[in-house]
């Protein structure tokens, strides 16, 4: 394995580990607060857990067990964090010299290494500028810059591209996506694009636990945990498979489609369908062949000529027309029903 990281941090409830092989980008998915940023920065050295185990191409960076902790200077690791932190002091052409400065690089190669990196993510023009003069797009820009131009053995990525105008964003991705594909990363993000795009792996944190680690287009098709159920736009219930529908966790009953590898009687398993898929009414069906929910309306959301209503566990696409039909608004009470064609059933490994 290229990276082995583990940490258990007691104050911020994060007790989580994976591994990364040689090459790949893993996603770290999950919400605010989840332990995300705790486990980067447990990698690059920047907080000791109190107990935790970080293992780069076979070398200890730390080992709680054994007293290893190298300085985040000494790791080969680079952190991109939300901040640009670049070095006011300096011009943007320095600032992204410092990283092959710093290896031994003479000047003059470390500057046109700089602009390299620069030009690679539109932003030479702005080599002779001091910090305070950029734009928050433009400072976290040059600090991406930076910190490719730095050539770590393992490279963190901390919502790099959460600072960018829109126009900026789709060619930094593809700038990022080519520097990826053969260098050992981990990206924290919340855009599902970046997790598409970038990564090989998703790996999925919540309440400092890790609920979901695979393949990020299975993990994107087929999610196993909330976050990854709303990132991905479907709905997502959990429960258990008797062997022909599914007792949710709440008591109530789901009708659904068993997917490969077939749940076993007994077995915990996700039910998912889009919210496309779901009609609703003001009061519940009698008689439908429908799973039908009562469900309490939270929130409206425009989606182009959709509009996506949005409850506590679940969320239905429908037209401005059927809002008004219906008089929808926050507050309302109403039905949601779906076809059990229309739900996938997978088994929780």
């Amino acid at each position: 394995m290229s990276l082995e990281l583990g940490a258990r941090v007691a104050e911020r409830d994060v007790d989580a580990s994976f591994e990364i092989n040689t090459g790949q980008t893993v996603a770290l998915l999950g919400e605010n607060g989840a332990g995300k940023s705790t486990l980067l920065a447990v990698a690059a050295g920047l907080l000791r857990p109190e107990r935790g185990r970080v293992v780069l191409d076979g070398q200890p960076l730390l080992d709680t067990d054994n007293g290893v902790d190298l300085p985040p200077h000494r790791r080969g690791v680079a952190l991109l964090s939300q901040d640009p932190l670049l070095f006011p002091h300096l011009t943007v052409l320095d600032n992204v010299a410092f990283g092959p400065r710093s290896r031994g690089v003479p000047r003059r190669d470390a500057q046109q290494q700089a602009e390299h990196w620069l030009s690679q993510v539109g932003a030479l023009d702005l080599a002779g500028r001091k910090p305070g003069g950029l734009s928050g797009g433009q400072a976290q820009r040059v600090a991406i810059a930076r910190a490719l131009a730095a050539d770590p053995r393992l490279l963190l990525l901390d919502e790099p591209m959460a600072s960018l105008d829109v126009e900026v964003t789709p060619a930094l991705r593809q700038t990022l996506r080519g520097v990826l594909a053969d260098r050992t990363a981990v990206i924290v993000t919340h855009d599902v694009l970046d997790a598409l795009l970038l990564a090989d792996r998703v790996v999925v944190l919540e309440n400092g636990r890790i609920v979901e680690d695979g393949d990020t287009r299975v993990v994107l098709t087929r999610p196993r945990s909330r976050f990854a159920a709303r990132l991905a736009g479907v709905n997502l219930l959990a429960g258990t498979w008797t062997g022909d529908h599914v007792e949710l966790d709440d008591g109530g009953v789901l009708f659904g489609m068993a997917a490969e590898p077939l749940p076993q009687p007994g077995d915990r398993v996700v039910a998912t369908f889009k919210p496309h898929a779901v009609a609703v009414y003001r009061d519940l069906p009698q008689g439908s062949p429908r799973n039908s929910f009562g469900v309490r309306i939270d929130e409206l959301e425009p989606l182009g000529d959709l509009i996506r209503l949005r409850t506590e566990q679940l969320s239905a696409d429908v037209t401005l027309q059927a809002v008004a039909d219906l008089d929808l608004t926050p507050g309302t009470w109403a039905a949601f029903s779906v076809k059990a064609t229309e739900i996938d059933v997978y088994r929780l490994a």
